[in-house]
């Protein structure tokens, strides 16, 4: 009989399953998390921060009419969705119209192909791409083309920059804002800290990030519970981050995180590239004799028998399959998430033995360690 082969990884259904996901986003999470969990996977969900209009519109509305005012010859526009909520907010205040054919006499430059594509819908068709999803990429086109000494409009998107802000203002004659809505901390947070606690106990496999404002608010919570290192250190070891694009990367890129990200920023696209990741690099295929035993993530399959391992005895398993020798004690005890004694430990050991069932699959190597006896499959 031919030995077994590891599984191809494509997208299944099952493709997911043992994987247990964070997921820090509000908006359009229900997409994200129902996605997810199809494939399989366990979703931990916890937004970072929260979208929210601005109090009643009142605010938009005296910001529309300043901008239908000023009549800006140059207008930056940072996301898709404050477009469409500021157009919304227009028509119900009368104002649509009027804005349209301001904006129609402007220059208008976008973040973004979903930013571009909002300004075309709302009839707008000469709206140029920014060569980088960036702010900065759109505040640089101002310089390069020339458009300095200008009357400058510019949509924030919940979450001002305050240096590119700064930046534009020196090259303008004026600057107008425009805030179709701003970002907020969910009241009771507590879910976004159990996630992070989670990450550094070896309770997820991966967490995604789909807004900078929201990776730079997981950071700062990592932070402010005293665990910034620890969840820093846990993406960097067994924890998988996963940005929607670079703007939403660069939060975490400058924490020391070197997350995935897609080639089209786009929300189908970093679930794709998050199923091909965790297949790729998180699946662990073992042979033992007859047995197959295969690791995805918080799942450990023996036979064709699903094992639930605790977080222990999972570190446990993981660290000796990863090893090609004999494992100390004291390397053991140094990878669990909860310290153990040395009886506590021979204990755990003893469970794991008896809970995957595979005779001599981990052997103990008198006053050296253990050894796992089973070959990558």
């Amino acid at each position: 009989m031919s030995a077994p082969t590891r599984p191809s990884p494509g997208l299944r259904v099952e493709e997911l399953r043992g994987f247990r996901i964070g997921v820090t986003s509000d908006r359009r999470s229900d997409d994200l998390v129902s996605a997810l969990q199809r494939r399989g996977a366990q979703v931990l969900h916890a937004p970072a921060l929260k979208i929210v209009p601005n109090e009643q519109d009142a605010a938009l509305v005296e910001e529309t009419r300043a901008l239908i005012a000023r009549r800006p010859e140059v207008v930056l526009v940072t996301t898709g969705y404050g477009v469409r909520r500021w157009f919304e907010v227009a028509d119900a205040a009368g104002l649509g119209a009027a804005l349209t054919a301001v904006l129609d006499q402007a220059q208008i430059f976008a973040r973004g192909p979903k930013a571009v594509g909002a300004v075309r819908a709302a009839g707008l068709l000469d709206a140029q791409l920014s060569e980088t999803d960036t702010t900065a990429a759109l505040v640089d086109a101002v310089s390069r083309q020339g458009l300095t000494n200008r009357r400058v409009a510019i949509q924030l998107h919940g979450f001002t920059d305050a240096e590119q802000l700064r930046r534009l203002e020196e090259v303008s004659a004026e600057v107008v804002t425009i805030t179709p809505y701003r970002w907020v901390r969910p009241s009771g947070n507590e879910r976004l800290a159990r996630l992070i606690e989670s990450a550094c106990s070896h309770q997820l496999d991966a967490i995604t990030y789909t807004s900078a404002p929201g990776a730079a608010a997981t950071l700062e919570t990592a932070r402010s519970i005293g665990l910034g290192h620890e969840f820093v250190r846990a993406h960097t070891e067994h924890v998988t981050a996963a940005a929607v694009g670079p703007v939403t990367a660069r939060p975490l890129v400058e924490a020391g995180i070197v997350p995935i990200v897609p080639e089209r920023y786009r929300l189908g696209a970093l679930i794709r590239l998050v199923c091909e990741d965790l297949a790729h690099h998180h699946v662990q295929v073992y042979r033992a004799h007859d047995t197959l035993i295969e690791v995805r993530g918080r799942s450990v399959s023996v036979g064709g028998r699903t094992v639930l391992l605790g977080p222990n005895a999972l570190a446990l398993f993981t660290t000796l399959a990863a090893s090609p020798g004999v494992v100390s004690r004291a390397e053991l005890v140094a990878a669990l998430p909860e310290p153990l004694d040395d009886h506590a430990l021979e204990v755990a050991v003893s469970r794991l033995r008896r809970a995957l069932d595979v005779p001599g699959l981990i052997g103990t190597v008198i006053r050296r360690g253990y050894r796992f006896t089973g070959v990558p499959a």
